[in-house]
């Protein structure tokens, strides 16, 4: 559910600004709007052209950080990432290149694990210094561990913490200066014609590759039936992108742990049970 269709007073005057701010970016960039708008769980997208040019004209709600997103597709500049064409950051817009409809999540799990391995193999390229490190967060990340595993209730067992904080221990030291994209999974990569499949809305990251591995695995969980399946779907995610196995199990036991966390902190139902399965099969307790 994207978050701005809440009826919080900013979200609510954004939405009732949106079609003045559209008519404005297409004013201020010479854009022809040329489809109807649909919407992601973070921004509307409205498909706009300019001459022969397509493009999306992506309008972020208020608490969206623009700038930091901005400076990825930057960054990045269309290596494995969508290409941005203009970008206007107090009013949170970005004019993007346009891609298809189709998302990885529509396609086979064995398929999308070699592409998203490729993908992540794409993306690092040496980091920019001043951006977060994936080990510095699993080290803080590990310190809070078992303050929240407590006050809500000790939601799992007592060995499923020890065997997060061993696997934030070995991913605290897993330095590294290459980039990550810290939001990565199949809704966010498209079918594009620059290449083959392109990635949105990334969040620059330096460190380990593995960082998000767990994403991958449990946003397509349910299509899994068991343990040998959740094993072999990282397994060729982790071929594919050439990465260690030992260091990439031990990044998905935190990251499921941290995600588990801060899901039933947030009131999330859904996706807390797809974290238990994934410690259940990873973390060997």
């Amino acid at each position: 559910m994207p978050r701005f269709w809440n009826r919080e007073p900013p979200l609510v005057q954004w939405l009732d600004e949106l079609p003045r701010l559209v008519a404005q970016a297409c004013t201020a960039w010479a854009l022809e709007p040329d489809g109807g708008a649909r919407h992601g769980s973070n921004a509307l997208a409205v498909p706009v052209h300019r001459g022969g040019e397509q493009f999306i004209l992506r309008l972020a709600p208020p608490g969206d950080d623009v700038a930091a997103e901005a400076r990825a597709l930057t960054f990045w500049d269309g290596r494995g990432t969508v290409r941005q064409f203009e970008v206007d950051v107090p009013r949170r817009i970005t004019l993007l290149e346009r891609l298809g409809d189709d998302s990885l999540d529509s396609v086979p799990l064995d398929e999308a694990a070699t592409v998203m391995g490729a993908l992540m193999r794409r993306l690092a390229v040496p980091a920019p210094p001043d951006v977060p490190g994936t080990d510095e967060i699993a080290r803080r990340r590990a310190t809070e561990f078992p303050g929240e595993w407590d006050r809500l209730g000790r939601v799992v067992g007592e060995e499923f913490l020890h065997a997060a904080l061993a696997a934030a221990a070995v991913c605290g030291q897993t330095e590294a200066s290459t980039a990550v994209d810290g939001d990565l999974h199949g809704a966010q990569v498209h079918r594009a014609t620059r290449e083959p499949w392109l990635v949105f809305d990334p969040v620059l990251l330096r460190g380990d590759a593995c960082y998000d591995l767990a994403r991958l695995l449990w946003t397509r969980v349910d299509e899994m039936d068991d343990a040998a399946t959740m094993y072999r779907h990282a397994d060729r995610v982790i071929a594919a992108a050439g990465l260690e196995t030992e260091r990439a199990h031990a990044w998905i036991v935190y990251r499921a742990f941290d995600y588990l966390l801060w899901g039933l902190a947030h009131g999330l139902t859904e996706d807390p049970p797809r974290c238990v399965r994934l410690l259940g099969a990873f973390a060997r307790v």
